[in-house]
């Protein structure tokens, strides 16, 4: 049985490790997604696997837009928790984003456009 779970240890938060995360992190894009993701090194050990959110607001001026695209980004990353911890590995800091200023019409959208990010990264 899967776990479809997005516990709070999961959910990256601390000021510290989102800037870590971008002093560090590489970034990756497919579609309309970016992802800044830190691998687990012996210089900067990660305990968790940690995931973050973030929608801007000079594309989407209204709370209520940028709210129903983290919601999106947030459900595609618990219903394929597995695939992405397969492609980016288990202890990892990661922060996706939406690059577009259209809003998704689907979620089918998303997750594809997740998916394909998940399997570039296996692939390289």
């Amino acid at each position: 049985m899967q776990n479809f779970k997005y516990p709070r240890e999961e959910k990256l938060k601390k000021n510290t490790e989102i800037a870590l995360l971008f002093e560090k992190g590489k970034w990756r894009s497919c579609g309309n997604l970016r992802l800044i993701i830190l691998k687990d090194k012996p210089t900067q050990p990660i305990e968790y696997h940690k995931f973050g959110v973030a929608v801007s607001k000079r594309y989407f001026k209204k709370a209520v837009h940028r709210n129903r695209v983290k919601r999106l980004l947030r459900e595609c990353y618990r219903l394929n928790k597995e695939q992405f911890k397969e492609a980016f590995g288990d202890k990892t800091l990661a922060m996706m984003f939406w690059v577009s200023p259209e809003l998704p019409a689907k979620f089918q959208e998303v997750e594809e456009q997740f998916l394909k990010l998940c399997q570039m990264q296996k692939k390289s």
